[in-house]
């Protein structure tokens, strides 16, 4: 073999020398600047303040509470909810989903064989010791805790992003939004009526001035009597026909067999005191207005109507008054059976600060 020239010789070194050199800053590139990939997790905080690793993107939802799974439905995620409780039925569809137990204590094992994403409480109605045994087996929970009817819009908002739907979340607060304000151009300067909402009739348990349901009262033109720090306190018949509320308001999910309940108070010992009784003077909603989820907004519009039906009506050009049918009111189908009160109570007894509200 003839060897090469000197000229092409050191030009065959130079062309290694640069393919090397090119090679090495390739490398070097490669190494500063690594593909990047998604990330599996998102870390959020939930309304208790907790961190929260949600796996994303969020396909298998369980839901243990009434309120929660009203929500998912509302923001067209039901398609994604594998599981829920055996108190949520709203709407109907919700009844078809795998049922886990009772929000108090449910099967953890259904739960786990469901392999759920996220699994969504509340504070006020699941207990600390179930979100504890979910992290125990490797199962993000994301908690809500909504007080008034503000922080029930935002919360339904809040939800929305962590379930991946933020525009759904953002519609459904608008229009949450926007009823409320239709609802106050009605009422406008009215004089709230003053009411005794009625939990359950023995003992007689009412709500407190806290509550979302007390600011309910008050977005559907109305004043609870009960002057309560605490939440679902008792009150004495007593009390109650010293102060001489306007109107009973009862919340119940089958408003025709609610109506027979509510004239028989005035064969109770003690109830003939009160005027309100005496005269009649009842208001029976939806049970929605005992669940944080958009539908409460439906509640509030069904008893402004009863407490001001005035406000409701306005002047045809002939002067004939006619009813407005901007929002007529609502007329919910009766539902499989959901919690009573007492039931709901009896359930919470356990835990401190607990909801008798169907959650």
């Amino acid at each position: 073999m003839k060897a090469l020239p000197r000229p092409l010789f050191r030009s065959a070194i130079a062309g290694t020398i640069a393919v090397l050199l090119v090679g090495a800053a390739l490398a070097r590139a490669q190494s500063a600047s690594p593909i990047a990939t998604s990330p599996s997790y998102r870390e959020v905080t939930d309304e208790t303040g907790r961190a929260v690793r949600v796996p994303q993107p969020v396909q298998r939802i369980v839901s243990l509470a009434p309120s929660l799974t009203e929500t998912v439905y509302a923001l067209g995620l039901q398609d994604h909810l594998v599981g829920d409780t055996d108190y949520c039925d709203y709407p109907a569809d919700a009844q078809k989903k795998t049922k886990v137990g009772g929000g108090i204590n449910p099967s953890l094992e259904i739960i786990a064989s469901l392999h759920p994403d996220i699994v969504l409480v509340t504070k006020s109605f699941n207990r600390l010791e179930t979100v504890h045994s979910l992290e125990n087996l490797g199962i993000s929970s994301y908690a809500t805790d909504p007080h008034t009817v503000d922080e029930i819009i935002a919360s339904s908002k809040k939800l929305s992003d962590v379930l991946g739907a933020p525009e759904a979340g953002a519609s459904v607060a608008s229009d949450m939004q926007r009823r409320l304000a239709d609802l106050q151009k009605h009422l406008g300067s009215l004089s709230p009526k003053r009411v005794l909402f009625v939990v359950w009739t023995q003992p007689l348990i009412s709500v407190g001035k806290d509550t979302f349901v007390a600011d309910a009262l008050r977005r559907a033109g109305a004043v609870s009597i009960v002057n309560s720090d605490q939440s679902w306190p008792q009150v004495s018949l007593e009390e109650v026909a010293r102060l001489q509320p306007d109107f009973l308001v009862f919340a119940d999910s089958h408003s025709d067999s609610a109506a027979p309940t509510v004239e028989m108070l005035a064969t109770l010992p003690g109830w003939k005191i009160v005027d309100a009784v005496t005269n009649r003077r009842f208001a029976v909603i939806s049970d929605a207005v005992n669940r944080p989820a958009p539908r409460i907004i439906s509640a509030i519009e069904e008893l402004a109507r009863q407490l001001h039906p005035d406000a409701f009506v306005e002047k045809s050009e002939n002067g004939k008054e006619k009813l407005d049918k901007e929002n007529p009111p609502p007329n919910p189908k009766p539902e499989a059976h959901s919690p009573s009160p007492l039931e709901s109570m009896q359930a919470q007894m356990t835990i401190p600060g607990g909801c008798p509200c169907d959650h």
